[in-house]
Parts: structure tokens; sequence; C-alpha cells
């Protein structure tokens, strides 16, 4: 006999189930369920008077309601809740303003980065917000910390429209114990996500139908016209690169992790070039993958999770983030199978930044408390797709400084329209469209703690080896693992080093693991004339780009530069 189930589709099944489940849970007293209390928990003190508030829902019911009230949501078949954030699918920066404020102005980095608002367009938006989310049926509201160092950390407010997004920042904030979400209180920080709603592009200092918007005063954070979930991530790391400095605490952009000996190590880089991949390691535990503060005490993560890109995702290149994807993972924009609910991670179909966010102790080797001493090793991740820097060198503090401020990398054809030929990028200190005070200002703080700590600082291409993209080819893994390896076991302590010609840093001679002629790129070149002709060509573009700094650093770090 057939079952009258195994004759409908999955979306009644799950209507059923959730009914069943709800006419279940008001048969007996709300206190046992173990639910937020809708009627003991309200958003009247921003104005917000909306029936149904889930604060703090467990995953298991956020998929509920993805699954019943967003369209496009589904689930893996590795459990995994798969969502679309619409019609972006990545950051949008040039969007991003600060509110122009006589307390905080004079602190603030303003150009490109940092956009100034007026404190009447913020209220206008402010607005805007509150009246799209007072036209919910139900809002989902998120209450976490930022920052693992209880000395240190922000508490932090998301209300929200979609549970996609309550799920995603459930991930990336540290979730407090009952008894700290019971004495929560009034939030240092507040982030009003209204990103299903436009901003109103004829209002004053708009460019566009996106905003997000920063108070630092009102301790407030607006987002219009984006569903992206990683604006809310990257607006509270926006946040706390403004307020740690003042604190005499160095945020960074970068991922870290600890040796069997408890040695911490830092992974700067920008996006593709490896920095989630290699501080996954199984040999060593994860404190973080994306976003840090360095103390007087040590190393701490601001995260509570990490939000990894998985395109071309595989067991085998990335074990520890394939295998930490499941149940509670959010899954963003990815393409999957509608029969076997199988997703294609090398699918790029709808954007070649698909992402999955999970909780950090999704990683099994992963350090809770997510916390670690001063690192004995600093790692700058670069992806030249030049084919020009060697896989490893060495740098002075006035090299770290440089390259610090430099922040390079580069894109290649197909990952954004237009690009068609190797382009080189900086963004200041690895993480450029963060940083809220003057890149010279982070730089000191991190220069100041490489010399108390005694830090060592190296510079990693995971990028292109003899000939630049379309020509060489990438950097294989196998070999950056092994160059990470002698890095972390202090092999290349004992081994001879040559100087670059071009950029003045000290290029180990050998590697354990990496073929000697790999160690220099100009031997991996069949014409070294055309890597001198390359080489020479990356150093122009490394001087052009530092000029908008020149005049907030010393001679020497100018001189740390290519020669």
């Amino acid at each position: 006999m057939i079952s009258p189930l195994m004759c409908m589709n999955r979306l009644d099944i799950i209507e059923i189930i959730v009914n069943i489940r709800q006419d279940f849970l008001s048969s007996i007293p709300a206190i046992s369920t173990g639910l937020p209390m809708t009627h003991s928990f309200n958003l009247e003190n921003y104005e917000i008077n909306v029936p149904q508030i889930l604060r703090n829902a467990a995953p298991a019911r956020l998929y509920e309601e993805a699954l019943r009230y967003e369209s496009g949501s589904a689930i893996s078949d590795v459990g995994a809740l798969v969502v679309s954030s619409g019609g972006k699918t990545g950051r949008s920066p040039a969007d991003r303003r600060i509110v122009d404020h006589p307390d905080s102005n004079v602190n603030i980095w303003w150009g490109n980065v940092n956009l100034k608002l007026q404190e009447r367009t913020f209220m206008v938006n402010r607005e805007r917000a509150l009246d799209y989310l007072n036209t919910c049926e139900r809002l989902y509201v998120v209450d976490g910390f930022a920052g693992w160092d209880p000395a240190y950390r922000v508490t932090v407010r998301i209300v929200c429209s979609r549970a996609y997004h309550a799920l995603f920042m459930h991930n990336m904030m540290i979730r407090p114990t009952p008894e700290e979400l019971d004495s929560f209180g009034e939030p240092d920080y507040v982030v009003f996500n209204s990103g299903r709603f436009p901003a109103n592009r004829y209002t004053s200092e708009m460019t566009s139908a996106t905003s997000i918007n920063i108070s630092l005063e009102r301790g407030e954070i607006v987002i219009l016209g984006t569903e992206y979930a990683g604006e809310m991530k990257k607006g509270i790391f926006t946040v706390m690169n403004y307020l740690m400095p003042l604190r005499d605490v160095l945020p960074m952009h970068c991922s870290a992790n600890l040796g069997d000996n408890d040695t911490t190590s830092l992974f700067f880089g920008l996006s593709g070039t490896g920095k989630t991949t290699l501080s996954a390691d199984p040999a060593r535990q994860l404190i973080g993958d994306d976003e840090h503060c360095w103390s007087e005490d040590g190393v701490f993560n601001i995260e509570g999770g990490c939000y990894a890109k998985c395109i071309n995702l595989s067991l085998e290149k990335e074990p520890e983030i394939y295998r930490a994807i499941g149940f509670g993972t959010v899954l963003e924009n990815v393409v999957y199978d509608r029969e076997t609910q199988r997703v294609d991670y090398d699918d790029d179909s709808i954007t070649e930044n698909t992402r999955a966010a999970y909780p950090i102790s999704g990683i099994p080797n992963a350090v809770l408390p997510c916390v670690g001493g001063h690192p004995e090793h600093i790692i700058f991740l670069t992806c030249d797709a030049f084919g020009v820097l060697p896989p490893v060198s060495k740098l002075t503090p006035a090299q770290t400084m440089y390259h610090f401020i430099s922040g390079y990398t580069a894109k290649v054809a197909g990952t954004e329209m237009g690009v068609t030929e190797p382009e080189a990028t900086f963004s200041a200190c690895f993480g450029g469209a963060f940083m809220v005070w003057h890149p010279g200002k982070y730089a000191e703080m991190l220069a100041e703690n490489i010399h108390r700590h005694g830090s060592h600082v190296w510079l990693v291409n995971t990028g292109w080896s003899g000939g630049g993209y379309g020509k060489g080819k990438r950097m294989p893994l196998m070999y950056t693992r092994a160059i990470i390896d002698a890095i972390h076991d202090n092999v290349l302590h004992n081994v001879e080093y040559t100087e670059d010609p071009h950029f003045g840093f000290q290029i180990p001679n050998c590697c354990p693991g990496v073929p000697e002629r790999m160690m220099y790129p100009k031997n991996t070149w069949q014409t070294p004339t055309a890597y001198d002709t390359a080489a020479k060509h990356l150093s122009r573009l490394f001087k052009e780009n530092f000029r908008q700094f020149q005049s907030g650093v010393d001679g020497e770090i100018l001189q740390a530069g290519p020669k």
C-alpha cells in the first residue's frame, strides 16, 4: 500500500509537520517548549510593534521559518539550509556610509573607503528601515557578542525580517548562555536589517537603492536594499575596527590558529588568497578564519563562526571546511540538484562568491574559547597573478609595514565582470574596506606588537609560477602547505637566504617538500627577460599605489618597497 505522504511534495510535507508541531506545542505550557516567548520580548523602545518576534531562536526553528516563509530556501543532502540573497550576491562597499559626527570624525580616514553621511540622512534611512520592519508579520532578533575576550567584547542586537539572516548571525556571533541572555540588557550596537526594502535613491547623499549606514554615536547600523548577509558581519567588523584602537587593541582582518606547543600564527590575505583554507589545518587548532584582535593578553577571535568561500570546494582539497557543512550551516547562493538536493560546489552560475556560514564548533579542532597567545608567526598571503613573487620570503620590520599597508593581491580573468587580464589589487592592511582609522594607525600598532613579542613575518605567494595568469600555473596547494609547515616547524630559520633583486626581501634557498627551482620564480619562466619585465611592471604598481600613504610614513618604510 502506498502511503499518502509519498504522493505529496516536500513543502506540503514540511507544512504538515510544522502544523502538527504547532498544534502539539499549543496544548502544553509555553515555558516547556524551549522556544522564544513572543509576548515576553518586544522592540517598542525602537518604535517597532510587530506581533511575532522570535528572539535567539534555535536553528531548527529558523529552518522551519525559512522553509515556510522564504521562497528559494531548501535543505541540502547533508542538512544545510540553502538560501538565496537575491540580486546582491556580494558586499556593496560603494554604498556604505559613516555618519560625520564631531565626536568621531577626526579619527576617521575619510575618502573612497569611508564615505561621509549627514546625521539627518541617517535618520531618514533609519525611519525608512523601521517603517518596513513594522509592516512585517514576524521579525527575528539575535542577541550576541563580538569578541571572545570578555574584557573587550561588544554586545550586538540584530533585528531582521528573514530567518536566513537570523540563522546566519546565530552562527557568526558569539552566542550568549541562557544566563547571559537574561541579563543582556540594552546592547552596545543594534543592526536594523531591512535589506528587502530599498533605499530611496532620491534621498540626499544616496547613490543607489542600496545603503549601509553606520552611526558610531547612536550605536546603530541600518541596512537597506541588499539581502546579502555578509553586510551584517562586515558592518560589525567595521565598528570593531573603530572601537578597538581606542582601547589600544589592534583589530585585524586575518585568520588564526594554534600549534601543539600553544604557538599562535596569523594569516592575513584578501579573498582568494587561501586565508581560510590554510588556517584550517588538521595539525593545528583553529582560533578563527577571518576577524581577530590583538590585545596585551594575546589574540582573540571576534566571531563565533566561519564564513568560508565554497566555490570549487571538495573533500580532497579542504576536508575541514567540507565536513563542517551540515545541519545549522547556511549555504548562500549555491546551485543544487532538485532531485538529490546535492550541492554542486563547482557551479558558479549564480555567483562565484558562494559561501558557507557555520559555527566554529563545526571544525573539530577549533579551540574554544577562541583565544590564543601572542603570535610567533605572521603570514601575509598574496595571490600574485603576474607570477613574479616567490612562494615564500622573509620580511624585515620595515618591509612588514610596507607590505601590510599595501595589502597586495591580484584579480584574474573571470572573477569579475570586465576583468580580462590580471589586475593588481591593493587593500590597505589586507582589509581596507573595513579600516576606519588611517592605515598608518593599524600599521604602527602591528609594528609595535611585533617588536614587543618578537613575531616573525613571512610573505607567501599562493598565486602563479612559471609565468602570469594564462601562461604559468597556480602554485600547487601541496607546496604552499609544505611552506606553512616549514614556517611552523621553524625549519626556515636554519637555511640560507638570497635577496630578491626587485623587492629586496629574503628568499630561502630551499624548503622541505618544495622543488628547489620553485623557490626562485625567475627560474620557472621559460624566458628570463620576460620575468624581469613582469617584475618591473609589478614594482611600478606597488610604487604608484603607495604614493597615497607616503606622507604619513617615515623614510625607512618608503625604502622598504620595490627597488
